[in-house]
């Protein structure tokens, strides 16, 4: 009877070693056709991915003209994005450009300082000149001279109570003031700061 069981056990243990063998011969088939199922299209280079839609085939319209439906590639998104970081550091026209004081400054001025003019954007009286000077160019000379081209600007428009800034280019501090007029009673262009107490 003991020579039976231990038969038995042997038996046993034969069929459970094949059981692991066919689970592990399964698993690796399995593998396998996964493998394949993602490595297939990457080998065919002229295959279109699976996530992206193919461009509508042309189809002819009623008059019997050939269209062609357009793809849209993202550059209008790209666009709209550089405008409005243009917009937010005053780097390049925008939709608050004035397109009356660029035009004029543009076509008056072709010079070195006029170069250094970004935008130009105005609200009622104020006009303000957005430049690619740095925060430490205040008082220079072009921030002095694009100041006083605003004001002739603001003359030539009919403006009595002219507010002109110029400023630098965008920054940690934003776009800071580098010359100014602040109204018919200030005739200077310069910054000045207040004394400390």
């Amino acid at each position: 009877m003991s020579s039976g069981l231990a038969r038995s056990r042997g038996r046993r243990r034969k069929r459970r070693t094949r059981s692991h063998v066919v689970e592990l011969s399964l698993g690796a088939a399995a593998f396998a056709v996964g493998a394949f199922a993602i490595a297939g299209p990457l080998s065919h280079p002229d295959a279109a991915p699976a996530n992206t839609a193919a461009a509508p085939a042309p189809h002819a319209s009623p008059a019997g003209e050939l269209t062609v439906a357009s793809v849209d590639t993202g550059k209008k998104a790209d666009g709209a994005r550089k405008k409005k970081a243009s917009a937010k550091k005053a780097s390049g026209p925008s939709k608050y450009t004035d397109e009356k004081a660029d035009a004029y400054f543009r076509s008056r001025w072709n010079d070195k300082t006029a170069k250094k003019v970004k935008d130009i954007r105005t609200t009622g009286r104020y006009l303000r000149i957005y430049t690619s000077l740095p925060e430490n160019a205040d008082n220079s000379k072009a921030a002095i001279t694009l100041c006083k081209r605003g004001l002739e600007y603001l003359a030539e428009r009919g403006e009595v109570n002219p507010v002109v800034f110029v400023q630098s280019r965008f920054g940690e501090n934003g776009n800071p003031v580098l010359a100014n007029i602040l109204g018919p009673d200030d005739d200077d262009c310069r910054v000045t700061y207040p004394k400390p107490h």
